[in-house]
C-alpha cells in the first residue's frame, strides 16, 4: 500500500468525525437549549481532542515524508501539500490547548446569544477574556518567532497571505471609500430616493416560504442540505449535509433574503467541491477569501445587480404578495436593494459601506492578538473607527458595535480580511464572466446555468488543488486586482 493510499485511508476516516462536529456546531447554534451549552462544550472538547489525536499521529508525518518522495501525479502532488499543511497546522498545538479553547469558545459563544441581546458588555468580557488569551497563546506557538502572531492566525483562513499584503490592499481602500460613501449617498438624495417605511409585518413562515424559492432560483440542492434559524446567519456542515442559517425580522424581509442569498453562494460552493477529493483537505474551499468570493457573488454582484433586481421582485410577490401594500412597487423594492446607507451593522450592509465595517474589525483584531491593545480598548476603539470610517458612534451600545459578530467568541480571529479579498475575487470574476459570454442576459433572465458553469469550471471543481495565486490567475488571467472592484462599484452607483 501506498503512502498516498495510506494518507487518503487516514483522512476519509477524518472527515467522519469532521462531519460530526461540523453538524453537532450547527445544532449548538439552531436547536440546542442554553441549558446544554456546557455539556455539550465538555463533549466538542473531546470531540476535538480525538481528531487532534488523529491528525497528529506520528504515522502521518512518515506517511506524507515518504509520499513527497513518490513519483505522482500534479493532482496527487498537490494532495500532498494540502494534507503537509492540514498537518502542520494540527501537529503546532498541544492538546491540553485544542481541549481549553474549544470549552472556552463553546462557553463564550452560548453566553454570546443572550448577553448581546441584553446589551452585556461586562458579562461577555468575563467569558472572552479566556477565549483571548487562549488565541494569543495558539498565535504565539503557530508564528515560531517567524511572523507577527496575527499573520499566523490569518494564515489558517488565508494561506499564503500576510498582514502587509492586506494592509496594502484596504489602505488603497480607504483613499477612496471614504469619498465614494459620500458622493454615492448625495446622488441618491439628489435623485429624491428616499424610502417610506414599509410599514406592514410578514410572518416568519412566509419569508421562510420565501428564502426556500429564491435557494431553488440559485439551484441549492435540497437532498443534501436544509436551512433554519439561528442567531447569527452561517453556511456549516459538509458538502453532503451543507447547513445553512438565517435570521429573521417580522418588520423588514429585506436581511433575511439578502443573508439566504449570501449563505447560499457559500452552501454552492460547498456542494460543488470536487466528489472525488472532497474528504481530503486538497478537496475542501481553497479559502474563506474564495468562499466568500462565492456568497458576495451571489448577493451582491448578482442579487443587487439590476437587471437581477426584477427576478427577485417576481418572486417577492408570488410568496409575499399578500402582506405588500399596494404602493410597494419594483421601484420600491430595487431602492431598498440597492440602498446605500451608513449602518451599524455588518451583515446587513451594503456592499459599498461593507468594506469599512470590515476593516475596522481587522484593525482591531490585528491589534488584539499581537498584543497591542486588551479587551478593555475595544468598545472605545470601535467607537472611534466607526464616527470615522462610518459617521456613527457606537458608545454604549456594544449589541450593535463591538458584540455584533460570532466570529471572536470561538477565537476565530484573522477571519475577518476574507470578506473584503472576498468582494474583490467576486468582481474580478464577474469581470471575466462578461468577457466569455452574455453576462447581462443570462442575469436579466434569472437563469444562472451559464454563471454556475463558469464557477464550476474555473473555482467550484478544482478545491485546492491550486494555490490562491495560482486559481484566480488561471481563472482570470491575472492575480489579484482591486482596480475591478472600485469599478464595479462606480459603474453601479456613480455612472
Amino acid at each position: 500500500m501506498s503512502a498516498i493510499a495510506h494518507l487518503k485511508s487516514h483522512y476519509e476516516k477524518l472527515d467522519n468525525f469532521e462531519h460530526i462536529f461540523a453538524i453537532t456546531r450547527w445544532d449548538e447554534a439552531a436547536c440546542m437549549p442554553a441549558g446544554g451549552a456546557e455539556a455539550r462544550g465538555e463533549a466538542h472538547s473531546e470531540l476535538a481532542v480525538h481528531i487532534h489525536r488523529l491528525a497528529t499521529n506520528p504515522e502521518v508525518k512518515a506517511w506524507l515524508e515518504q509520499a513527497s518522495l513518490e513519483n505522482v501525479s500534479d493532482k496527487d502532488q498537490a494532495f500532498v501539500r494540502e494534507a503537509m499543511r492540514h498537518y502542520e497546522a494540527m501537529v503546532a498545538l498541544p492538546e491540553s490547548l485544542v481541549s481549553a479553547k474549544t470549552k472556552a469558545g463553546s462557553r463564550c459563544e452560548v453566553a454570546w446569544r443572550s448577553q448581546r441581546k441584553n446589551n452585556d458588555w461586562t458579562g461577555f468580557v468575563k467569558n472572552f477574556k479566556p477565549v483571548v488569551e487562549l488565541a494569543r497563546e495558539e498565535a504565539q506557538i503557530r508564528a515560531k518567532g517567524r511572523q507577527s502572531p496575527y499573520d499566523a492566525m490569518m494564515a489558517l483562513y488565508e494561506p499564503g497571505m500576510t498582514s502587509q499584503q492586506v494592509d496594502s490592499v484596504f489602505n488603497d481602500l480607504k483613499t477612496w471609500l471614504p469619498a465614494t460613501i459620500e458622493r454615492v449617498l448625495e446622488k441618491q438624495v439628489s435623485q429624491n430616493r428616499s424610502i417610506p417605511p414599509l410599514e406592514t409585518t410578514i410572518p416568519v413562515f412566509e419569508q421562510q416560504k420565501l428564502s426556500k424559492a429564491l435557494m431553488q432560483l440559485l439551484r441549492f440542492d435540497f437532498t443534501r442540505g436544509r436551512l433554519d434559524v439561528s442567531a447569527h446567519p452561517f453556511c456549516g456542515g459538509v458538502p453532503d449535509d451543507v447547513r445553512l442559517t438565517t435570521r429573521y425580522n417580522e418588520n423588514d424581509f429585506i436581511p433575511a433574503m439578502m443573508g439566504v442569498i449570501h449563505e447560499t453562494g457559500h452552501a454552492r460552493y460547498e456542494q460543488m467541491l470536487p466528489n472525488s477529493l472532497k474528504r481530503f483537505p486538497v478537496g475542501k474551499a481553497r479559502s474563506m477569501g474564495i468562499h466568500e468570493s462565492q456568497s458576495l457573488f451571489f448577493e451582491m454582484q448578482l442579487a443587487r445587480d439590476s437587471q437581477f433586481i426584477p427576478v427577485l421582485y417576481r418572486q417577492v410577490c408570488e410568496k409575499l404578495g399578500c402582506f405588500l401594500p399596494e404602493k410597494y412597487t419594483e421601484s420600491h423594492f430595487k431602492q431598498e436593494v440597492q440602498k446605500v446607507e451608513r449602518g451599524f451593522i455588518r451583515v446587513d450592509a451594503d456592499e459599498v459601506t461593507y468594506p469599512a465595517h470590515v476593516i475596522l474589525r481587522y484593525e482591531i483584531e490585528k491589534a488584539l492578538i499581537n498584543s497591542e491593545i486588551e479587551i478593555e480598548d475595544i468598545p472605545e476603539l470601535w467607537d472611534s473607527k466607526m464616527q470615522a470610517y462610518l459617521g456613527l458612534s457606537t458608545k454604549g451600545n456594544f449589541k450593535d458595535g463591538c458584540m455584533q459578530d460570532i466570529h471572536w467568541t470561538d477565537g476565530s480571529f484573522g477571519y475577518f480580511p476574507s470578506y473584503t479579498l472576498g468582494a474583490m475575487y467576486a468582481a474580478q470574476f464577474r469581470a471575466k464572466m462578461s468577457q466569455e459570454f452574455d453576462l447581462s442576459n443570462c442575469i436579466k433572465s434569472g437563469n444562472i446555468e451559464l454563471i454556475e458553469t463558469w464557477l464550476d469550471r474555473n473555482i467550484w471543481q478544482h478545491g485546492s488543488v491550486f494555490e490562491t495565486n495560482d486559481l484566480v490567475l488561471k481563472a482570470t488571467g491575472e492575480s489579484l486586482n482591486a482596480k475591478f472592484f472600485k469599478a464595479h462599484i462606480e459603474q453601479r452607483y456613480l455612472k
